[in-house]
């Protein structure tokens, strides 16, 4: 008969074997084979919790395989034992259930191989924590080598390991309240003293809040580049890049209304998201519509809006504690891609700028390649001034990283 929790531990292990395959992110992942088993809230949580501690530990987990079974594995069995391993060495969660629950995930051919290696594990435990210090940075923290490398260059040995570190930590939850109606009674959580309206989450989700738009869930990064922004009453306002509508949530919150906001996604799929988180939050936008800002700008755009707000794709690199995936998708060779992309769409938003207007360009990236290079670079090329910048690096900030620039005309 099989474990009472086997279904979650084969949960973590089809979702890890969709997600090689490339099928989709971890976030949705958790989702899907949550509801595909109707687990419950408590059997979802722990499926989070090892597949995210195994994407966040890989290279470690593999350093550990490596040390407790000689040969060749296939992949599957590969992932029941990082699995196995997660929860014993990583999340210690108690011998006996991360064992036998997670023997019972794999195909009976190997369960007694996996019973092994686990069991192994468990009386080598000692050494196997020990073998953490012999083993470099990169693979300590389950980076890839480029990445680290070029953290090392770019900030320093000791910053980049201090990154790596905070990439691998759970990430907190937090929201803001919403001015736009009314606050309330109780607040789930604690205030934040550098970020006003914005509170540390305590507990579970507020379904209710959330669903009367009292609040939103947001990591207090966000708020930078709308401050740079800092959109006032009767001007008109550009979101580029509004999808799934954070920013234009702080942005029409400083207008006092959806009055004066147009908010474009280039992606069809996510403006029914974007309509019901503004529509929730009590934001009615001027307009909201569809465009791709790599192709030129609808002419009714030219010279329309007083700021504009690209917040455009990018790298993610300042938000890997929370898009645990990142870090093993992201190539080299990417960045370059994205700062063309990055490029182009400010191109095609320039010509939207009133006379003396501003654009505030933003990105979720630490790289300086899409940030601070790429806009003094568009500067000088198109006689912009470049004025205030911030670069949130999220292990001194203790929030998600983040790029901000406010770029404005001669």
């Amino acid at each position: 008969m099989p474990a009472k929790n086997f279904h979650v531990r084969q949960a973590a292990v089809s979702a890890l074997r969709a997600w090689s395959k490339g099928h989709d992110y971890a976030e949705s992942l958790v989702e899907r084979h949550a509801q595909r088993r109707m687990l419950s809230s408590q059997d979802r949580a722990l499926l989070q919790a090892i597949l995210f501690g195994v994407l966040r530990h890989r290279r470690v987990l593999d350093f550990w395989i490596g040390k407790l079974r000689q040969g060749k594995l296939d992949a599957e069995t590969r992932d029941v034992l990082r699995v196995g391993l997660c929860q014993l060495l990583i999340l210690e969660i108690p011998d006996h259930a991360a064992v036998n629950e997670t023997v019972e995930a794999g195909k009976a051919p190997v369960r007694s191989l996996i019973n092994a290696v686990l069991r192994k594990a468990i009386s080598s435990r000692k050494r196997l924590m020990e073998d953490l210090d012999e083993m470099n940075p990169a693979t300590r923290h389950s980076h890839p080598d480029w990445l680290f490398n070029r953290w090392r260059k770019a900030f320093g040995k000791e910053t980049a390991v201090a990154i790596m570190e905070w990439d691998n930590q759970p990430a907190e939850t937090f929201f803001r309240l919403n001015p736009l109606t009314e606050a309330p009674e109780d607040i789930p959580g604690k205030r934040l003293p550098f970020a006003q309206m914005y509170y540390r989450l305590d507990g579970k989700i507020p379904n209710e809040l959330l669903a009367k738009g009292a609040l939103y869930i947001q990591d207090p990064a966000t708020r930078h580049c709308v401050e740079l922004l800092a959109p006032m009453p009767g001007e008109k306002i550009l979101d580029a890049c509004a999808a799934p509508g954070g920013k234009a949530f702080l942005i029409a919150a400083a207008l006092g209304s959806g009055t004066g906001l147009t908010c474009t996604d280039s992606n069809e799929k996510r403006i029914p998201r974007l309509e019901q988180n503004l529509a929730r939050l009590h934001i009615k936008p001027d307009e909201l519509s569809i465009h791709d800002w790599c192709t030129p700008a609808p002419e009714r755009f030219h010279g329309a809006f007083d700021a504009i707000l690209l917040d455009v794709p990018c790298s993610n690199t300042g938000v890997i504690r929370r898009r645990v995936d990142v870090r093993w998708r992201l190539q080299p060779q990417d960045i370059e891609d994205l700062a063309k992309i990055q490029t182009s769409i400010l191109e095609n938003a320039l010509p939207c700028l009133k006379p003396g207007g501003r654009i505030v360009y933003s990105t979720c990236s630490i790289e300086a390649a899409e940030n601070i290079e790429l806009v003094t670079a568009f500067a000088e090329k198109h006689g912009l001034t470049v004025g205030k910048t911030i670069q949130i690096k999220p292990n001194e900030h203790g929030t998600d990283g983040a790029f901000a620039a406010v770029l404005t005309a001669n």
